[in-house]
């Protein structure tokens, strides 16, 4: 199933997204410029798109496996609503432990989403990362999204599991 989809550039350096193999359900959200982030740091990493999506529907921002796997850095889950027209960022986490690096040493190094050692032109705390330009940072899904209607009430059906939660039912 397909569905238009309009999107506005809102940089010149914003990549039209397009889907890598046929029948792939995630296509990639590129990074309209550097952004460094330092151990412990939370950034947004600007994509320069904004989406028009057809009413009951959206879009999941998600990570790629390949920067999660090789790398400290971590996408944040994102959902953008039908009804969002600014533009698409993505939440990026370093988890470097800032502890790590306690002796305030500061470098003209920082890794890149492949996890190579480059040289930067700013000097920057030991364990950063760097987004350049260009790099496919995360990856998005458009879904359809279903509504609930929410019932109040005084007593919920009874289940074998029940309360039971948060790793009740072991590891193995």
């Amino acid at each position: 199933m397909t569905i238009n989809v309009k999107i506005k550039r809102l940089h010149p350096d914003a990549v039209i997204p397009r889907y890598a193999h046929e029948g792939d359900s995630g296509f990639d959200l590129v990074a309209i410029e550097d952004t460094i982030i330092e151990p412990g740091e939370t950034k947004l990493v600007r994509t320069g798109l904004a989406f028009e999506l057809p009413p009951g529907y959206e879009i999941q921002v998600r990570p790629r496996s390949g920067i999660s796997l090789k790398t400290k850095l971590r996408v944040v889950l994102g959902t953008v609503d039908s009804g969002f027209r600014g533009e698409i960022g993505v939440i990026v986490d370093c988890l470097h432990d800032n502890d790590v690096y306690t002796d305030g040493r500061l470098i003209q190094f920082a890794r890149d989403i492949t996890n190579k050692t480059v040289k930067i032109d700013e000097y920057v705390q030991d364990g950063s990362y760097i987004i350049r330009r260009g790099d496919r940072i995360a990856q998005a899904v458009i879904k359809p999204v279903e509504q609930a209607y929410f019932i109040e009430v005084g007593e919920l059906d009874e289940t074998e599991r029940g309360k039971s939660g948060f790793g009740s039912s072991g590891v193995k």
